[in-house]
């Protein structure tokens, strides 16, 4: 705050980040923070006792993650969503700048949200056109404003990550904050689904969270580990770049690489459907 003739008014710093109803604001990750993760980690003791996400049971249902819970409550829902997004916003960057989507033509986003990573890579790469694959009531907040003006280039496809066959047609399909949810099964089964639907050269892009090989370092990865863990599914992590390569492998994908240490403790990793 800053004070001028005796009056209190917010400083730019605070206005920009704070006061602003834009999709990258933090006002929106603040808000989840509050309603949803603060909460939650007050049962970390308990959780980790337990060996699964007992906070989960501060939202009705019977379903055994946060994010099909959230479908029973379409408000709360949103501001999960908004708050993904800003942070989306934040960190994908160095996502988007890769030179690799320069010859993507037609996109398989996986578990892609509001299409705010999709809107943006459309943004950058005016030759590339993007499915975005999601549950149900995600189909409804795919059209957030990042979207708006590319909405003759997305198409919704809604479904279960498991049950659900992966639509084809796409020459490439990217997990953005995805597969770290997940147990080391459930992530083969996944890039097993991808292996299936791509063309022969088709390629796999992953940008996740990673840790040191030692799972030694790394805040944000330790934070979204407990996050996990406690609430969200009772399983995953952040990875080290080790584990995504072996799993790209045991799918069947070939040319594996990793671009490492960028920002927020991020990982950019590819395979070649042979």
């Amino acid at each position: 705050m800053e004070r001028s003739e005796g009056k209190y008014r917010n400083s730019a710093v605070a206005q920009d980040l704070l006061a602003s109803d834009e999709p990258d604001s933090w006002a929106h990750t603040l808000i989840g923070w509050k309603e949803i993760y603060y909460p939650a980690f007050g049962q970390m003791t308990k959780a980790l006792k337990a060996g699964t996400n007992t906070a989960l049971e501060s939202y009705p249902g019977d379903e055994s993650t946060l994010y099909k819970r959230l479908t029973r409550n379409p408000e709360l829902e949103g501001v999960f969503h908004k708050a993904m997004a800003a942070f989306t916003l934040a960190s994908i960057n160095d996502l988007v700048e890769r030179e690799e989507f320069g010859t993507v033509k037609h996109l398989l986003d996986i578990g892609g949200g509001d299409s705010t990573t999709t809107a943006r890579l459309l943004d950058r790469y005016p030759q590339m056109r993007s499915t975005v694959f999601d549950q149900p009531s995600v189909s409804g907040l795919a059209h957030g404003k990042e979207a708006q003006k590319f909405l003759d280039r997305i198409d919704l496809v809604t479904g279960d990550f498991f049950d659900t066959p992966f639509p084809e047609g796409a020459d490439a399909v990217l997990f953005s904050h995805v597969l770290g949810i997940f147990s080391a099964e459930q992530i083969g089964t996944l890039l097993k689904k991808a292996y299936d639907v791509l063309p022969s050269g088709g390629r796999i892009f992953i940008y996740d969270y990673n840790v040191t090989e030692d799972e030694t370092k790394g805040i944000y990865g330790a934070r979204l580990g407990l996050y996990f863990n406690i609430l969200a599914s009772g399983t995953g992590m952040a990875y080290p770049a080790e584990d995504f390569e072996s799993w790209l492998s045991e799918a069947g994908f070939e040319n594996i690489s990793t671009v490492a240490e960028l920002d927020y403790e991020h990982g950019f990793h590819i395979g070649v459907k042979p």
